[in-house]
C-alpha cells in the first residue's frame, strides 16, 4: 500500500465476510475471514484477515467488528425518475381493467398526466416529495443512483428538476448522476409538432449543461414517444458538447433504439424487450450496458422478455435498476428489482447483484465503483443475511445492518 491508500488507514473491519465481485476469485468473489479497510473515503484493503501487511492496531486508527455479516459494495440505481409529483394510481387500477399503457398515454394519461403535476410543484414541493422516496431506497443499500427529468417539457420546469435532483443527492450524501430527458413525451403545447419540440429540446440541453446540471442525455424512442430520426438530433446535440447518451429504446417495439445507442457509444440501452440480436452484437462492440428493468416489465404484465440469452452470449453486460417512476414502475426498493429480474428474466442471484453494483456503474460511466478493491469508492453495505443470495431471495424485508458512502456510515 503506498500513497494515500498506506496505513494508518481510518478504519479497519474485522470478522468480514466479503462479496468483492472480484472476477479472479470464482462464485460472488467471496472472501471469508475477510477484513476491509478504508482511508479518505477510499477502499484501502479488502482481502482475507491473515494477509494483512501487520498487526490491526498498528494499522487503523479503529478498529471494529463486523461480526461475521456479508459485505457487499454499495447498490448503484442506474435508471430512475425519482423526481416527479402527484401519482398515477387511477392509472394502475386502469390497466387491471384492461386498458393499455398505449390507450392511456394517447388520452392524454400516463406522463403527460405527471407532467401537469410536476409543472405545478414549486422545487421545494418536489424535493420534499422525492426525499423520501430517495431514503427508501438508501436504507434498502443504494449509495449511488441515477434521476432523470423528462416531467418538465418545457426549460424552466427540466431545469427545476435537474436542480432537485442535485438537491436530493447534497441532502442525503449520495452520489447522483442527473440525466436530461427532455425527449420523454410530447407536451400538449406541441401538439402536431414533434419536430418542432426536439428543436427546442436541443436547444435547451446547452444551457442546462452550463449550469452543471447535465451529466448524461436519454430519449424515449418508441411509437408513442419519438422516432429513431428525432432521437439521433438529440444525440448530435449531445455529442456536440462532450455528454454520453443513454437511450429508453425496443421497450414496446423494435424500432432500432439500442442500435442507434450503440451507434453513438452510448453508456446503456434500457428495457431492450424488443431488441434483436444484430443490436444485442452492436452493443457489445460499443460497450454498451444492457439496463435491465424488470419493475416495468412486472407492472405492465409484459409478456416479451429481452434477449437474455444473446447479451449473455455476446458478454454485454446486464444491469438491474428499479426504473422508479409513478406510472410504470412505483418501485422503491433495488433488492426487490433485483428479485424480479432473476423471476420474470431468469437471471442468477450473482447476475442480479452484479447487475445492481459493477455493471450498474459502468451504465452511469462510473468505474471507480461496483467492487470491493483497494483504490474504489468505500461504499459498501453490511448485511444481516446468511448467504448472498438472500439479497434476490427475500421480497422485502430488512436486511441492511449498516450503509457506508465514502466510508462514512449514514443514517436510513
Amino acid at each position: 500500500m503506498i500513497g494515500r491508500l498506506a496505513p494508518p488507514w481510518d478504519k479497519l473491519l474485522l470478522d468480514a465476510r466479503l462479496v468483492t465481485l472480484r472476477d479472479d476469485l470464482g462464485a460472488w468473489g467471496a472472501i471469508e475471514d475477510a477484513a476491509l479497510a478504508w482511508k479518505n473515503g477510499l477502499l484501502a484493503y479488502a482481502g482475507p484477515r491473515a494477509d494483512l501487511p501487520g498487526e490491526p492496531a498498528a494499522l487503523a486508527a479503529r478498529i471494529e467488528s463486523a461480526d461475521n455479516r456479508w459485505i457487499t459494495p454499495g447498490l448503484v440505481d442506474c435508471h430512475t425518475h425519482l423526481v416527479f409529483a402527484g401519482d398515477r394510481a387511477p392509472e394502475f387500477e386502469r390497466r387491471l381493467q384492461g386498458a393499455s399503457y398505449e390507450q392511456i398515454a394517447r388520452e392524454g394519461g400516463g406522463i403527460v398526466s405527471t407532467v401537469r403535476a410536476t409543472r405545478a410543484a414549486s422545487r421545494e414541493q418536489l424535493l420534499a416529495a422525492a426525499l423520501p422516496r430517495a431514503r427508501a431506497l438508501r436504507a434498502d443499500g443504494v449509495t449511488t443512483l441515477e434521476i432523470k427529468s423528462g416531467y418538465g417539457l418545457d426549460f424552466d420546469n427540466e431545469r427545476k428538476m435537474l436542480q432537485v435532483a442535485r438537491d436530493v443527492g447534497e441532502s442525503l450524501g449520495l452520489t447522483v448522476r442527473t440525466t436530461y430527458l427532455a425527449a420523454h413525451a410530447l407536451p400538449p403545447e406541441f401538439a402536431g409538432r414533434a419536430d418542432d419540440y426536439i428543436t427546442e429540446v436541443c436547444a435547451w440541453l446547452p444551457r442546462l449543461h452550463a449550469e452543471g446540471l447535465v451529466d448524461a442525455v436519454d430519449a424515449f424512442c418508441e411509437g408513442i414517444g419519438f422516432s429513431p430520426a428525432q432521437t439521433r438530433r438529440v444525440f448530435e446535440a449531445a455529442r456536440a458538447l462532450g455528454l454520453p447518451v443513454k437511450l429508453h429504446a425496443d421497450q414496446l417495439s423494435d424500432l432500432g433504439g439500442a442500435a442507434l445507442a450503440a451507434e453513438f457509444g452510448g453508456l446503456s440501452a434500457d428495457h431492450i424487450e424488443y431488441t434483436g440480436e444484430d443490436a444485442v452484437r452492436a452493443m457489445a462492440a460499443a460497450g454498451t450496458v444492457a439496463v435491465l428493468l424488470p419493475g416495468a416489465f412486472h407492472v405492465l404484465r409484459e409478456t416479451k422478455l429481452p434477449p437474455i440469452a444473446a447479451l449473455r452470449e455476446q458478454a454485454v453486460p446486464m444491469a438491474v435498476a428499479t426504473d422508479l417512476n409513478p406510472g410504470t414502475s412505483p418501485l422503491q426498493s433495488l433488492r426487490l428489482a433485483m428479485s424480479l429480474a432473476c423471476t420474470h428474466f431468469r437471471l442468477t442471484p450473482e447476475e442480479a447483484l452484479r447487475g445492481a453494483t459493477v455493471n450498474a456503474a459502468l451504465a452511469l460511466g462510473l468505474h471507480d465503483r461496483g467492487r470491493l478493491l483497494p483504490g474504489q469508492r468505500a461504499d459498501f453495505v453490511q448485511w444481516n443475511i446468511a448467504h448472498p443470495a438472500e439479497l434476490a431471495y427475500w421480497l422485502g424485508g430488512d436486511l441492511v445492518h449498516a450503509v457506508h458512502i465514502a466510508g462514512r456510515r449514514v443514517g436510513a
